[in-house]
């Protein structure tokens, strides 16, 4: 039965997290087509207001529906509570805390707006509020089917909710901005098109759940206190973790612009700079998605691996959920500082901010690790550690943001980033050595650095060779970065498997991974 148990739990998660690479990936890659319609002040525009949406994103998707799954999980097995009465108090509950988020923020939209120094924000605030009416009705179904074993409705639910938000969003900026549109009134339909997604979710997700059968469920006193405990503190703890990223941005948003134009930078200038740097937020989700995609395949099975009596086998699971991080996020990392010019003329038509972006750019590999150690950490049932050490962190950002920007402006903020992140690593990391969990030996990092420095030389004349032939226009840029994607790509993966970073146990444990066994012994 455990057997069974367990291939259930690899299934689903391997269901949410090809669903969650889905909508990752479209969450970064809509964004450049989107500046390309609106330019970086509509962009600005756009990125001041949507962490507040993807904090609500967060909500619905890392922390209540796997507080609210494991909750039904256990009352499946245990038969101590019903998986209805579970679902029918963390509505309640939840609903609650929908409602008065939503009023906070929609009557607080004025405030926020002129924390962000810019307050034609204030109706994209307000319209992005409604999307936490929604959290109580999302989180809890996806939660009640996660705890079931059944991961459709959520895998579904979400890649439909960002496809259909991604559809609305680049169709209603061309209509507004060729009818002559204000880039703010652009901003407010392009945030719209985020509640529209979040509605044809809730849809698809009622649906399923009509299917269910239920009954009238009476709540006590005692289920209503203990579901609302797990609820705000270890759904909280979880949701802070997974939102790291997001979390980072909400920073950028309430003081990037206002310390500029304090800095004495013209308001249209501020306002382009702040978009200009906002181009480097798909790139790092597309930088980190695939690592924690790796990663989070093998994160599941430790809770099994721990209570095991093999040891050796839940050590080598957080070994290799690290290797892929690092692996991957510095590959991701080097290769993209290196072709970091071509790139953003590819995607954005022009170079403006290149040096900013390939500083920023050093958070894949920060990003990655901590993702991954994070998940590791709420594996182990460390989840309040986790949650301390990204607060910590946002602190950090948001006090690094006040000294680097009015010296160092877009340029700072990359600083503060990469500070804030290489804080949240080095906690991550005590933690795990505090705990006796062997880390990655020297050797390993020296053969890692090696690999891409090696990649990044290789890279160096590639590129060259298009600017000793002044080969700068966007279709060159284009050739010149895809190409350079394809040519670092092999010689890391080259370097990679000639140094043995990954050993043929490991290899067999990640997707394709079977593949380069057969390669490399023919």
């Amino acid at each position: 039965m455990p057997f069974d148990n367990s291939r259930v739990l690899i299934k689903g998660a391997f269901i949410l997290t090809i669903a969650a690479t889905i909508t990752k990936v479209l969450s970064a890659v809509y964004r450049v087509p989107f500046q390309n319609i609106v330019g970086d002040i509509g962009f600005y525009i756009y990125q001041q207001v949507y962490p507040i949406y993807g904090l609500a994103i967060a909500l619905t998707t890392y922390g209540f529906p796997v507080i609210i799954s494991k909750l039904v999980a256990e009352a499946e097995t245990t038969k101590e509570m019903d998986s209805r009465q579970i679902a029918h108090t963390s509505f309640l509950l939840l609903g609650i805390f929908g409602l008065f988020t939503f009023l906070l923020v929609f009557f607080g939209s004025n405030f926020i707006a002129g924390w962000m120094g810019d307050r034609q924000l204030t109706p994209l605030i307000k319209i992005v509020s409604f999307s936490f009416l929604l959290v109580p009705f999302i989180s809890t179904i996806r939660g009640y089917f996660q705890g079931k074993g059944n991961m459709i409705p959520t895998a579904i639910s979400q890649v439909q909710e960002q496809l259909i938000r991604v559809i609305f969003i680049l169709l209603l900026a061309t209509v507004l901005v060729k009818n002559g549109s204000s880039l703010y009134k652009v901003g407010s339909g392009t945030v719209l098109s985020s509640i529209i997604g979040s509605l044809a979710a809730l849809l698809t997700l009622f649906i399923f759940y009509s299917r269910h059968k239920s009954s009238n469920v009476k709540l006590t006193t005692s289920s209503v206190t203990f579901i609302a405990k797990n609820l705000l503190i270890q759904g909280t703890a979880i949701c802070i973790s997974g939102a790291l990223l997001i979390l980072l941005q909400f920073v950028d948003s309430l003081n990037i612009y206002s310390l500029l134009i304090k800095s004495g930078v013209e308001i249209d200038q501020a306002k382009e700079l702040k978009g200009i740097f906002d181009r480097g937020q798909p790139l790092i989700q597309l930088g980190t998605v695939v690592a924690t995609s790796f990663s989070l395949t093998l994160v599941p099975a430790l809770t099994s691996s721990r209570t095991s009596i093999r040891e050796t086998n839940f050590f080598d699971k957080i070994g290799l959920a690290i290797k892929i991080s690092v692996i991957v996020g510095l590959g991701a990392a080097v290769g993209i500082i290196c072709i970091m010019e071509p790139t953003n003329i590819m995607l954005f038509s022009n170079n403006d901010g290149t040096s900013v972006l390939q500083v920023f750019s050093i958070a894949i590999l920060f990003g990655s690790m901590i993702l991954t150690m994070s998940g590791i950490l709420q594996g182990i049932g460390c989840m309040k550690d986790s949650a301390k050490y990204v607060l910590i962190g946002v602190l950090v950002k948001y006090l690094g943001n006040y000294i680097f920007i009015p010296k160092y402006e877009t340029m700072g903020a990359s600083f503060s980033t990469i500070i804030a992140l290489f804080l949240i690593l080095v906690l991550c990391i005590y933690k795990l050595k505090k705990m006796g969990i062997p880390l990655l030996s020297y050797l390993f990092y020296a053969k890692i650095i090696v690999s891409a420095f090696f990649m990044a030389f290789i890279l160096y004349l590639w590129t060259a060779v298009f600017s000793y032939f002044n080969l700068t226009s966007r279709g060159w840029s284009t050739i010149n970065a895809l190409g350079g994607v394809m040519v670092g790509g092999i010689v890391y993966i080259f370097m990679v498997r000639g140094l043995k970073l990954l050993n043929e146990k490991e290899l067999e444990s990640i997707p394709f991974g079977k593949y380069f066994i057969h390669t490399k012994k023919n």
